[in-house]
């Protein structure tokens, strides 16, 4: 009788690594695809080719938007991939639309370009203030105006001044050279202050809030596949001003939104990843054996307990004969 050759069989773990570190690597690889087009959309408006790094840029976003959504539903958030996106997301939302808007916009001989140097500050410290309060967690609320949004906002104005609709009517006519100089302000100002704008909207039909997630949804889908440069600037401008005027009439009203706060509580149920991995909270079978021996300790005293030692439960041992002393 020939021994089985255990020699030859391959550990299941290194079958499985493989597998694991390319799901691990995923997400990452997403967010350094958003800092390959924000690189290029700044090569790009130095070339003067300001429709072409528009279109980076938001190009950018659609990655920044598929990182963050493949981590978490593939369990590999971290605070390396947090780090790295927050890193990441300075370069493509903050500095790439601002050195598109010193190109295109600013006067190049003054000090026009302490707009972009403010602009990509402000930027910055808003991604700080994200990684603190808010990273590495799906989010029904940002706590200020994300980057991404007011990156593309910016990008996205020279598409839009190339339509008819911003040469054939009073919009051209507008004196847009100072009107983006306090865009660019009012944009860095809302992101490191505290008004709150809503993430991506809940798809549905059981609530008025669904209803409108997916009008919004549908209407972006339609804007997007037909009418590229008309349809960007101008939602980008409401997305900037409806949580501007949402936080103005809610103030006004002496109320918060509800579930909105400073530093937004999502379900409870859910653990920010980055704190996971780092292994200050953990989840699954020992997060909740500790919930039930909390249960346990808090359960009060039933019928039977009253044979228990204690000192509320005291029983006299027995006399000599059996009986009580």
């Amino acid at each position: 009788m020939v021994a089985p050759d255990h020699s030859r069989r391959t550990p299941r773990g290194d079958a499985d690594r493989p597998r694991n570190r390319g799901v691990i690597i995923l997400p990452n690889g997403f967010t350094l695809m958003s800092l390959f087009f924000g690189m290029f959309a700044i090569v790009a408006a130095s070339r003067s080719e300001f429709d072409t790094a528009g279109l980076y840029v938001v190009f950018a976003g659609i990655c920044d938007a598929l990182d963050g959504r493949v981590a978490r539903a593939t369990g590999t958030g971290s605070r390396f991939g947090s780090e790295l996106d927050s890193l990441v997301d300075a370069i493509a939302f903050g500095l790439a639309p601002a050195m598109i808007m010193y190109f295109a916009v600013l006067n190049r001989n003054g000090w026009d370009w302490i707009f972009a140097f403010l602009f990509t500050a402000c930027a910055v410290i808003r991604l700080a203030r994200f990684n603190v309060e808010q990273a590495g967690r799906a989010k029904k609320y940002f706590h200020g105006l994300p980057s991404p949004a007011a990156g593309m906002t910016l990008a996205t104005y020279y598409w839009f001044s190339q339509t008819s609709l911003y040469n054939q009517t009073i919009l051209g006519d507008l004196n847009w050279t100072t009107g983006l100089r306090g865009l660019m302000l009012l944009l860095a100002f809302l992101m490191i202050s505290n008004v709150s704008y809503p993430a991506v909207p809940t798809v549905g039909f059981r609530k008025i809030s669904e209803v409108l997630g997916t009008l919004v949804v549908v209407t972006t889908f339609i804007g997007v596949l037909f009418l590229r440069k008309e349809f960007y600037f101008p939602a980008f401008v409401c997305y900037v001003l409806y949580g501007l005027a949402k936080t103005v009439i809610f103030g006004l009203m002496d109320r918060r939104p509800r579930g909105d706060s400073p530093v937004i509580d999502d379900d409870d149920d859910e653990e920010p990843l980055l704190l996971t991995a780092a292994g200050v909270v953990d989840t699954g079978t020992e997060a909740r054996q500790r919930s039930h021996r909390r249960k346990r300790r808090r359960r009060p005293p039933g019928p039977g307990d009253s044979t228990r030692g204690g000192p509320g439960n005291f029983s006299p041992p027995p006399g000599p004969d059996g009986g009580q002393p």
